[in-house]
């Protein structure tokens, strides 16, 4: 039993376990060194992942290859994004617990099993570590009553599609006898012998993976979500765990049901197109900038599945493109979200972002980066994930995919740059409090990846390329 190729996650585990205790010991003297703890053990993690090796272990359940090594490094590198942006919010908010870094932590290591996972029950293993301390995040905040809510949203609508993916996977072992992901690729490699149980399964199956990702018609939890959490814990759920759900989407669909691809190809389109649309018009009426970045998350995940429809190595890696950019973006967006506070309080309307540009125009200016790129305005790195991905489906033949995407597209670029228009053309409404340095860090280190991504596009299209071919082969 080849152990070593898990190290990363096991190491992890430990680190978290080590932190649980000391946090138990030390009370509430203890936050801050929890947390530097935690992000150091996402550095550990992410060079064990870098130097670690490739193969397959625990009887073939668990693998590491370049497609999970890509994806663990970009949930390390969002966990780590999420975990700075914690330290001031929570202190300031009043919910700096101990817990808090050790449920992140034990999240994390739940998605670096889902992108490992090479059998069926791995993967609810994994994706059930990760949900379950997913759901006591929405609710830190419990004397809040918006958080409560959105953490109970969010465990009755997650129970609901955990069963759908356990029925799905049932079905699948049901009628094929196994769970393994390459002894279904063998039995499946002829789709016209597939039974109509299997096809069923995997429809479930989709559907559970679906709502992790928050695309239509299972997004219902996202805005509320979104909104009713603390915003250390929405910016948490809008990366690492987005990329987790999307990695095991790829590797799922791509890897056992890969000769299935013209039984679910329609359904991944359906749902693309379906949640470009409702996520691009959807955000326009939202004056809450929270809930905006909630339907902005469900295009962009629309756009990111426009790329798995296709079903080729160039499809995935359009999507790994995009989901890098997606959490840089996305990280940088919500560290100027936390730097909004007036008087102590934390403000997240639209309109309280009038006249910034006057009152702190490098905040301004780095908001701005983020709002155009994701608008897919040229030479921004969010552009050029929209161009990736688009550029695989006309390659597929998927002409619609392609045109609704750029359409909706243009249709989000309202939304977004009308924070522009409020930010540099309305009157001040009043200047922001002293940010915090590590806020002024998470948004610095964004912007410049999202500004300068075009100069140095070829480290991560390379790696991502080579991901994308280690689960077709």
């Amino acid at each position: 039993m080849n152990w070593t190729i898990a190290l990363p996650e096991i190491v992890l585990a430990v680190i978290g376990l080590a932190i649980l205790i000391f946090g138990v010991l030390r009370k509430q003297d203890a936050v801050l060194m929890c947390t530097m703890l935690t992000i150091g053990g996402f550095l550990i993690a992410f060079m064990l992942v870098l130097t670690g090796g490739k193969g397959s272990g625990f009887n073939g359940q668990f693998v590491a290859d370049s497609f999970s090594s890509f994806n663990k490094l970009l949930i390390l590198t969002g966990a780590s994004l999420a975990a700075i942006l914690s330290l001031d919010f929570n202190h300031k908010q009043g919910i700096e617990r101990f817990e808090y870094p050790v449920l992140m932590l034990f999240a994390t290591v739940g998605m670096m099993i889902m992108v490992s996972a090479s059998n069926l029950m791995t993967l609810y293993l994994g994706l059930e570590l990760q949900s379950l301390s997913l759901y006591v995040l929405a609710a830190f905040a419990r004397d809040d009553l918006r958080s409560s809510e959105a953490g109970l949203k969010y465990f009755v609508l997650g129970g609901l599609a955990s069963g759908l993916l356990l029925y799905g996977i049932s079905l699948v072992y049901g009628f094929s006898g196994t769970m393994d992901f390459a002894q279904l690729a063998k039995l499946l490699t002829n789709p016209e012998l597939a039974s109509p149980g299997v096809i069923v399964g995997v429809v479930f199956v989709l559907v559970g993976l679906a709502f992790k990702v928050s695309a239509v018609p299972f997004h219902m939890w996202t805005p509320d979500v979104y909104e009713g959490a603390p915003t250390s814990v929405t910016v948490f759920f809008a990366t690492a765990p987005k990329v987790a759900a999307m990695a095991l989407l790829l590797r799922v669909m791509s890897s056992p049901f890969g000769h299935l691809v013209a039984a679910w190809q329609s359904l991944i389109v359906i749902v693309s197109i379906a949640s470009m649309v409702l996520g691009a018009f959807a955000a326009i009426g939202q004056s809450n900038i929270k809930r905006l970045m909630a339907y902005s998350s469900i295009a962009n995940m629309g756009y990111a599945l426009a790329g798995l429809a296709v079903g080729t190595p160039d499809g995935v890696r359009g999507v790994l493109v995009y989901m890098t950019i997606y959490v840089f973006m996305t990280a940088g967006t919500f560290a100027c979200i936390i730097a909004m506070r007036r008087q102590g309080r934390a403000v997240e309307q639209i309109s309280d972002l009038a006249g910034l540009a006057t009152n702190d125009p490098m905040l301004a200016m780095l908001l701005a980066i983020f709002m155009f790129s994701m608008a897919g305005i040229p030479l921004m790195a969010g552009f050029f994930g929209k161009l990736y991905v688009f550029l695989a489906a006309v390659q597929g033949g998927l002409w619609t995919l392609a045109v609704v995407g750029v359409l909706s597209s243009v249709v989000g670029a309202f939304y977004y740059i009308r924070i522009i228009k409020v930010m540099y053309f309305d009157p001040p409404a009043g200047a922001f409090d002293r940010r915090a340095p590590s806020l002024s860090f998470v948004a610095m280190a964004t912007g410049l990846f999202t500004l300068l991504f075009f100069l140095f596009p070829s480290p991560v299209v390379d790696a991502a390329n080579v991901a994308a071919h280690a689960i077709f082969k």
